[in-house]
């Protein structure tokens, strides 16, 4: 698995209301590489065990984290601050969305600035007076018809793309699986059900057989069938035909039957 630079934005929450929110804004920094959470005046106070329950066990964030009295504490070592907000301000900052604003921390990390993004509480959001500390907005492009966020999303997502700037390519499979079956294997698959399928009528008109075994192969093919995934489907084509076989043995009887019936004088 790719690993994350050590060095990450800061979190800052502004008056978060909710300790489940500020557990899971932790949680969801733990699941993308970053670590450093500042609180500036929790509602309740600092620390709160829901917060530790919300965070289902991404507790270095929670232990590490600081409270400050007022934002300009919160941000004072910081070089480069990003407010999140979808509420317009009178103030004159470029607005980005998440993905450009993590590119341009990402690239103020590479020349060695401390970053951080700052969010309001869930009452409120952030005052003009703290997104002046910052030097951008972030906003998402969310429906005009319902523009607000839960705290803990608004953090989600920003750590997401945090994360695809700096760690976006896919996870490795998550277990090694056995190797495609070879082409003897896939043949004998092949032959087998067209045997049975030509059994059953399947192919008509005869002219058209070629194609339609085309496309079955190519359709079988793209599975990438392991051996025993062959083993499997060839079964299967078995208990098929052989269902076939009773279902035409019980009709055939019927049928000896029913003769026999009539002509029977009695």
């Amino acid at each position: 698995m790719v690993e994350a630079s050590p060095r990450a934005p800061v979190i800052v929450l502004n008056a978060p209301q909710l300790a489940e929110n500020i557990g899971a804004a932790a949680r969801v920094m733990a699941n993308f590489g970053l670590s450093d959470l500042r609180l500036v005046n929790p509602r309740d106070g600092w620390p709160q065990e829901r917060a530790w329950a919300s965070a289902s066990g991404a507790d270095w964030p929670l232990n590490a984290a600081r409270v400050f009295d007022s934002v300009e504490a919160a941000v004072a070592d910081l070089n480069l601050v990003y407010a999140t907000t979808a509420r317009p301000r009178e103030l004159q900052l470029p607005v980005l969305t998440p993905r450009v604003a993590m590119q341009d921390l990402a690239g103020g990390i590479a020349e060695g600035l401390n970053v951080g993004l700052l969010f309001g509480g869930e009452r409120a959001g952030l005052e003009t007076a703290d997104i002046a500390l910052c030097q951008a907005v972030v906003t998402l492009p969310v429906d005009v018809r319902f523009k607000s966020l839960n705290l803990a999303q608004a953090v989600a997502i920003n750590c997401y793309e945090w994360r695809m700037t700096v760690a976006g390519e896919a996870p490795p499979a998550f277990r090694e699986g056995p190797p495609p079956a070879d082409g003897a294997a896939m043949l004998g698959l092949y032959e087998h059900f067209e045997h049975e399928l030509d059994e059953a009528g399947f192919f008509h008109p005869p002219e058209k057989r070629p194609s339609m075994v085309q496309n079955l192969r190519s359709a079988l093919g793209r599975a990438q069938f392991t051996d025993q995934e062959v083993r499997t489907f060839r079964g299967v084509v078995t208990a098929l035909s052989k269902g076939r076989g009773r279902v035409l043995a019980k009709l055939a009887s019927q049928r000896a039957a029913k003769a026999a019936k009539k002509d029977d004088p009695a």
